[in-house]
């Protein structure tokens, strides 16, 4: 059974949950982000990168939420393990992009807990307005590539919005995506894993808070760090970078430790939590 959680409030409230996880709180509604609570992102779990830290919460302990949104099906962002956790302990259906339900169904997930959308298609959950959007990336899982779609994702309520960046490289995309549907209260945006060998795919930090600024986004909530190694740059490079081109640009930015709960409205200052670790 569900443990049950502090009741939904009026507002916008985000937990990060470490790498792309994120509980997002808004207008009386929850929406739980690319769930990943296993030790290893690989198609093993003797190989592959490692958790660097634990998740702050078990994913037994969530609050009930009422959507479950998937960006895209790489081993970090959609992990088998907490899609049979879900199953056993929500009932919230599971927003994905093309494609995504079939991997959905091979794990037993009902043919009625999947909606799948295509980039600018819609689906309205909990009262929210659940929109897939463009990104630019790739997908696959073992030895099957791009036969599933990625996106990024608008989360809309009666009075907050949010934008989650998924995995992207930068692109005049997100210009489009402003003027739509923009502006955001915040933007969850990726920021690490990036390296000169792949610069399509996913963003620097100066590029992460380009594109925040290209979807007119509030606060900025850098994510995609801190909790797999997944390219050779420093475990603190990204929210360095990301603060010192945010400060130049004028963006406001929180990095709450996994598992601390923000206030849209009344963010926490940066305390820089990363540097005593």
């Amino acid at each position: 059974m569900v443990t049950p959680g502090a009741p939904v409030t009026e507002g916008l409230h985000i937990t990060w949950h470490g790498h792309a996880t994120a509980l997002v709180e808004l207008d009386g509604a929850r929406v739980l982000l690319d769930p990943v609570w296993s030790d290893r992102v690989s198609p093993s779990r003797l190989v592959g990168p490692r958790r660097l830290h634990r998740p702050p919460q078990p994913i037994e302990q969530l609050p009930p939420v009422d959507a479950v949104v998937i960006s895209h099906d790489h081993y970090d962002h959609l992990d088998l393990a907490a899609i049979r956790a879900l199953l056993r302990t929500q009932t919230a259906p599971f927003v994905v992009p093309l494609g995504i339900g079939a991997h959905l169904e091979r794990w037993g997930v009902p043919d009625d807990r999947i909606i799948e959308l295509d980039w600018s298609e819609t689906a309205k959950v909990g009262g929210l307005r659940l929109t897939a959007t463009a990104a630019q990336h790739f997908s696959g899982r073992a030895f099957a590539r791009d036969r599933t779609l990625w996106a990024s994702w608008v989360i809309a309520g009666p009075e907050h919005s949010v934008f989650y960046t998924g995995d992207s490289g930068y692109f005049d995309g997100y210009a489009e995506i402003g003027a739509e549907y923009g502006p955001f209260d915040a933007a969850l945006v990726q920021v690490g894993a990036y390296a000169p060998g792949w610069p399509d795919i996913h963003m620097t930090p100066e590029e992460g808070v380009a594109a925040h600024v290209d979807v007119r986004g509030g606060l900025m909530i850098p994510v995609h760090w801190a909790t797999f190694s997944l390219s050779p740059h420093p475990w603190a490079d990204p929210v360095e970078r990301v603060l010192a081109e945010a400060e130049r640009r004028g963006v406001p930015v929180a990095v709450p430790r996994p598992g601390q709960r923000v206030d849209v409205a009344a963010p926490p200052p940066v305390d820089r939590w990363w540097s005593t670790l």
